[in-house]
């Protein structure tokens, strides 16, 4: 057995969450490098152990050394340079779930480009504008109707020749990438002198889901992926030599978060399974037959997963769940237990951090908490006046930066020195998102601080509204918005999507407002409801309230 852990961490094992939260610390040196000091230190130390397990709905399955992986990135790397990549240049990625976008990350991090995952769920507008705000140089992607026409019209549109890359297929203009590979060397020195990456450069940017307004480009040290040490050893609590799996395309940072950085530090083999149409009961039964000993999902895969009758399954080999990125309804988290004997962990983090919040392995899980404070993020819940709140009481989740840098926090928005300025002041780095704290020193989600509804004097968090009404057996999925009232000032709306067999009507409405009346506070019923298709949401899929708010506006 052979894990790295302990070449990054003062000290590995704690005895209590009070003793990881005092005593987590960091160590790195001044040139640390993912790609040559994980990858290809594995490869040296025991090659032949295991990296990933990948596989596809057409029985294509691989698997991955860490020697395999460091002579692959090898190769890419020297393609890329061959190409004219250098260290700052910025490579774009729709890959999919394919098995090269591990490769072809640990080839950009040696190298010292930046690379810039995104969803191949991208439209033209999309494309167009990041490739000219990131300044992109080269793109790599895989064979998608809207893709290969998109990136073909947005490069005629840039004053400059961008660099296409095109996962195993030939086409006019474009490199097959695996057989480009095939031809370049699988050594590749360490960079010297100038071109040598180093901890605190930029490596890795993420463009924001955009949900109130454009994507923001958030830029992340070579420093961020030993923040998942936390992520993956602490959390999601993989095992050495055991199976992880993150259910995320790689164009979200939840692959970063669930399938790389800290599940290959620690010493895990994260495990992909690259569908075509994402089928719930197909997924669990791919995570029973690979051994799969730590599961993550956001919610939603969680709904799924209960909906399609999971009783009977064998949850044997599974030892922790995990969950975040919105907060998780009650009964779903029931209905998983009582099917598979665990407690969905909850945390919280952003584009932005690593796991800043979290129910830690030490820590009971508590129905609608995302746990304590991770050691790396002091964080505090702050008034208007950046005065630290009562329990009980709601602030806006900050980080505080009074004593220096932290590896896993951004290190800015790129070429957005405004929004850098309204969100890093005072000593303190401001999410935008509001909690609270019970006596127990666990922290409550409420919402971000645009969707707080304001209704006679109550201040309503939107996911405890939407968690209610999803528990209904008509409702599919909701979004809960506030909406303007001459006497209250706002009232909760409801917009939802009704299960194929349930239509419209105003029986339904009443039934779905009562349920809410008493599964939760009375005052927080939608007093408006709207049935419509579809709700709308960005590209990572996250609600779009600003477009309900903005909709309700041009109505009135």
């Amino acid at each position: 057995m052979t894990s790295l852990i302990n070449d990054f961490v003062e000290k590995v094992e704690f005895n209590s969450y009070e003793d990881f939260y005092e005593n987590f610390k960091l160590k790195y040196d001044d040139d640390y490098n993912f790609g040559f000091d994980v990858v290809d230190k594995y490869a040296e130390i025991d090659p032949e152990k295991l990296a990933l397990i990948w596989e596809n709905d057409e029985g294509e399955k691989h698997t991955f050394t860490f020697d395999q992986m460091k002579k692959l990135s090898n190769k890419a790397a020297n393609l890329f340079k061959k190409m004219g990549i250098k260290k700052g240049d910025k490579v774009m990625l729709t890959v999919k779930n394919r098995y090269e976008f591990w490769i072809i990350m640990v080839a950009l991090h040696k190298i010292g480009a930046i690379a810039i995952p995104a969803t191949h769920m991208l439209k033209y507008h999309d494309i167009i504008f990041r490739l000219k705000q990131a300044d992109v140089k080269m793109v790599i992607t895989v064979e998608e109707d809207n893709l290969i026409p998109d990136y073909e019209k947005s490069a005629s549109e840039l004053d400059y020749e961008l660099k296409k890359l095109i996962i195993e297929r030939d086409l006019d203009g474009w490199v097959n990438f695996n057989k480009a590979i095939e031809e370049e060397s699988d050594e590749f020195e360490r960079p010297t002198g100038e071109d040598k990456p180093m901890a605190e450069d930029e490596f890795l940017i993420y463009f924001t889901s955009g949900t109130s307004g454009p994507p923001k480009m958030v830029s992340h040290k070579q420093t961020y992926s030993l923040g998942h040490i936390q992520t993956a050893k602490y959390w999601h609590k993989v095992v050495e030599d055991g199976i992880h799996h993150t259910t995320s395309d790689t164009g979200w940072g939840k692959a970063v978060w669930g399938n790389f950085y800290g599940q290959w530090i620690v010493g895990a083999a994260p495990y992909i399974y690259d569908y075509d149409r994402f089928d719930g009961i197909k997924l669990l039964e791919k995570i029973i037959e690979n051994k799969v000993d730590t599961f993550c999902a956001p919610p939603t895969i969680y709904r799924f997963l209960i909906k399609g009758n999971i009783d009977g399954y064998d949850f044997s080999n599974l030892k922790h769940a995990t969950t975040a990125g919105e907060p998780l309804p009650p009964e779903v988290s029931n209905k998983f237990y009582e099917a598979s004997g665990l407690r969905i962990h909850e945390a919280f983090g952003q584009t932005e951090t690593t796991l800043s919040i979290g129910t830690f392995q030490w820590l009971e899980p508590k129905l609608s908490s995302i746990g304590k404070p991770s050691p790396l993020f002091k964080v505090k819940l702050l008034d208007e006046n950046d005065q630290e709140v009562d329990i009980g009481e709601e602030g806006e989740i900050c980080v505080d930066l009074r004593d220096g840098p932290i590896p896993g926090l951004f290190k800015e928005y790129y070429k957005d020195p405004e929004k850098q300025a309204s969100s890093c002041h005072d000593g303190f780095y401001h999410c935008g998102d509001t909690a609270w704290k019970d006596e127990d020193g666990y922290i409550h989600f409420i919402g971000r601080k645009d969707d707080i509804i304001k209704s006679s004097g109550y201040r309503i968090g939107p996911y405890e509204v939407e968690s209610a009404v999803l528990s209904h057996e008509a409702v599919c999925s909701c979004a809960i918005t506030a909406y303007p009232d001459e006497i209250r000032g706002q009232v909760v709306k409801a917009t939802i999507v009704l299960q194929p067999d349930y239509e419209p009507s105003d029986e339904i409405k009443r039934d779905i407002q009562n349920h809410v009346k008493h599964t939760t506070a009375p005052y927080k019923y939608p007093r408006i409801v709207e049935f419509v298709d579809e709700i709308p949401e960005t590209i990572s899929g996250k609600i779009r309230r600003v477009e309900i708010r903005e909709n309700d506006q041009q109505k009135q």
